[in-house]
């Protein structure tokens, strides 16, 4: 009787609210506290700074002795280090940068600190890409781009999603910060309204790291293409997948790498990405369904780019690899997933995998990275564990770099 009861129930019983009302509802709400959390973490007109780096963390980004860095202090040659009540000595990410300066001026023939590319290597643009959620693409993204910054290289970071997490790690609320016209859509849309890419970018608080933010305006992208698609005449402004190359041309001596985080789609947005792209990253958590997923992201994936590739596109990589992400060594099936990977791609899969860490997550909840928090926040083996992880994958992702560079 009761479900006849419920299936008899007029629509003047039921909830009038529309589902589009209530999701707008729910979204205002959420965006409300989530300004109001920002607020107390970051008090208004505040920015996010970097913290102190102590002389041991100095020393490893630059690739030196600690008692290298010691003398050098006392010899008054670089930046004075900040010296606490303990007398340890602490330096700023614009101190490692200059640190990287004077031992280049004295270094041995061939040794270098300073990280720039010379003149006849070309620019680094690193797509990191995938279709599913949640596999620790932006996570990945946002670590890469900060550690090469701190190891010296100049750095900009393209948050393509129109969710914009990559922005949000960077102290940028997307609804409130980035305001019309100042995406990467600025420079890539259709009409007159197009604007010159360096009119926005940001600069971080990460000395050597830039960001074009993101928000929802991406989207404009997707709905305006197929339009544009079918108005074009016979003229390359017409080809979206040549519009974010030509983007970032003007300002590509600016930077050593562009680290690109795509949205988790395999639309126009993230097939303009791999078209500039000299390099791909494709992260995956080794689950089942995770990598089946991927298996239709890359039929997809290669069959857009089959005809991308007809029409002129230039589909030729320095490298692409496979990141095993978020992963748990003691999990036997993902270790054997992890394995099947291996076996299936060999050395495209990265020899070191981003191992799922607390220490990683805990970050998160404040907007920040592994990086922007001190060891003595966490327990140390934790902390260890997460940072030797970060240091080897992004260590791994240099190394390509430095290979594609011929050095």
């Amino acid at each position: 009787m009761a479900s006849t009861a419920a299936s008899d129930a007029t629509p003047s019983a039921r909830s009038t609210t529309a589902i589009h009302d209530l999701i707008a509802g729910d979204a205002q709400a959420l965006s409300a506290k989530l300004q109001s959390h920002r607020q107390r973490l970051f008090p208004p007109k505040a920015r996010k700074h970097l913290r102190r780096f102590s002389s041991g963390e100095a020393a490893r980004l630059i690739g030196v002795d600690d008692g290298y860095l010691r003398r050098l202090s006392l010899d008054g040659k670089g930046p004075t280090p900040e010296v606490g009540p303990s007398g340890r000595r602490s330096y700023s990410s614009e101190d490692i940068r200059a640190l990287r300066i004077v031992l280049d001026e004295g270094a041995k023939t061939g040794r270098r600190y300073q990280k720039e590319r010379r003149a006849h290597e070309h620019l680094q643009v690193i797509a990191a890409v995938n279709f599913k959620g949640g596999s620790g693409k932006t996570t990945t993204a946002a670590h890469l781009a900060q550690h090469l910054a701190l190891h010296g290289y100049r750095v900009l970071a393209v948050d393509l999603d129109p969710q914009a997490s990559l922005s949000a790690l960077h102290g940028i609320q997307p609804e409130f910060d980035v305001h019309d016209n100042e995406t990467l859509y600025a420079a890539i849309r259709y009409d007159q309204a197009r604007r010159p890419l360096s009119d926005v970018i940001q600069q971080t608080y990460f000395p050597g790291l830039d960001l074009v933010p993101g928000n929802l305006e991406l989207m404009e992208f997707e709905h305006e293409t197929p339009r544009a698609l079918l108005e074009r005449t016979n003229n390359a402004d017409g080809l979206f997948f040549t519009r974010f190359a030509e983007a970032l041309s003007p300002v590509a001596d600016r930077y050593d790498v562009v680290v690109v985080d795509c949205p988790p789609q395999l639309g126009y947005l993230t097939l303009s990405a791999l078209c500039a792209a000299t390099s791909v990253l494709v992260t995956v958590h080794p689950q089942m369904l995770d990598v089946m997923s991927m298996c239709q992201f890359l039929l997809m994936t290669s069959e857009m780019l089959g005809v991308v590739a007809k029409a002129g596109g230039d589909m030729n990589y320095d490298w692409m690899r496979y990141l095993v992400t978020r992963y748990e060594p003691t999990d036997g099936p993902q270790t054997q997933m992890v394995a099947f990977m291996r076996t299936l791609f060999g050395d495209r899969v990265l020899t070191n995998a981003m191992l799922k860490s607390t220490a990683v997550s805990d970050a998160g909840i404040t907007k920040q990275t592994l990086f922007e928090v001190s060891r003595d926040q966490f327990t140390r083996a934790t902390y260890d564990r997460a940072i030797e992880s970060l240091d080897a994958v992004n260590g791994e992702i240099e190394t390509l770099i430095r290979s594609a560079w011929g050095r």
